[in-house]
């Protein structure tokens, strides 16, 4: 089922989950089990992040260092199989631009029809510190809009290569919003611009980039009515669990923490996972009460806190 349907037809509000794959020579199985344990509360969908590849450095022992491309978190395609497949609930792998041609694109999504996955949440990807050459014949989608119309183009069955017979590739695409607007933008107007852009291109729903003031995304949405995009906004509550994170998250996610948070935290950093649970049933509760119908958790690898966030709803 496609994930607007799934909001189509929810009776009671519900989470869903994004996790992202193990570290390379690690088993999926840490993965699974945290799937085991949201599989009793019903979740709509599960979002299995994706990686690209990266440059890592390393010194032999004769002192020449030796750089090694690889991926550092790969099988998101196998997980989301696995999961799809084995506890029924549907996936959405995210399609990333970078680090990804349009042709490896098309490969994937042609892969993840065979194995019955029709969601993707396609966007650009974070800045990555290699670029991969571009062999000749090969192309590249730089923004997530253009993602978005490759992937819409398959839908209609538009290969890269004209097919005979061609036969379309059913999914439901989402794409990522900010409710305090992207780095890259330079206001909210060409934040919500590009966004139209997106949704205009092809994409059926928004999930936002996490927030932490409910304001914000109240806003975000009625931006984004006033400029006509009319598909569903899914908020994404990330739990804060350690005083570092005050730092950590305004750094790597560019979001702002209210200043209430950020003073209880710091007054009390024993208790930061006690304060982020208490913060997140607080967000949510409001959220809810709103008629959002699906909230987004950014579990990362820790379920625990979102577990006693959910008892707690």
């Amino acid at each position: 089922m496609y994930v607007t349907e799934h909001i189509e037809r929810l009776s009671k509000p519900v989470l869903s989950y994004e996790i992202i794959p193990p570290p390379r020579g690690k088993s999926a199985q840490d993965i699974l089990d945290i799937v085991e344990q949201v599989i009793p509360y019903d979740p709509p969908f599960i979002d299995v992040t994706s990686h690209s590849a990266e440059a890592h450095y390393s010194e032999l022992n004769d002192g020449v260092v030796v750089r090694r491309i690889r991926k550092k978190r790969p099988g998101t395609i196998s997980i989301c199989g696995i999961i799809q497949n084995r506890y029924k609930v549907d996936t959405v792998p995210h399609i990333l631009c970078r680090g990804f041609t349009r042709e490896e694109t098309e490969d994937v999504m042609i892969e993840l029809n065979f194995l019955g996955i029709h969601n993707v949440l396609a966007i650009r990807g974070d800045e990555i510190n290699y670029q991969k050459a571009i062999h000749s014949g090969r192309t590249v989608n730089r923004y997530a809009n253009e993602l978005v119309e490759q992937l819409a183009g398959l839908q209609r069955g538009d290969y890269l290569e004209e097919i005979e017979n061609s036969e379309p590739i059913p999914m439901c695409i989402g794409v990522g919003g900010y409710p305090e607007k992207h780095i890259e933008s330079p206001n909210m107007k060409s934040e919500i611009r590009m966004l139209k852009q997106k949704v205009e291109a092809g994409a059926g729903y928004v999930v936002t980039q996490m927030f932490f003031d409910n304001a914000d995304y109240f806003n975000f949405v009625k931006l984004c009515k006033e400029a006509g995009i009319d598909v569903p906004i899914i908020p994404g509550i990330k739990i804060i669990s350690g005083a570092r994170q005050l730092t950590s998250l305004p750094k790597n996610f560019h979001v702002n923490l209210p200043d209430e948070l950020v003073d209880d935290v710091q007054q009390n950093p024993k208790h930061a996972l006690e304060i982020g649970e208490r913060w997140a049933v607080k967000q949510c509760t409001e959220l809810f009460e709103s008629g959002v119908k699906v909230i987004h958790c950014y579990i990362m690898n820790d379920v625990s806190s979102v577990l006693r966030v959910l008892n707690k709803l």
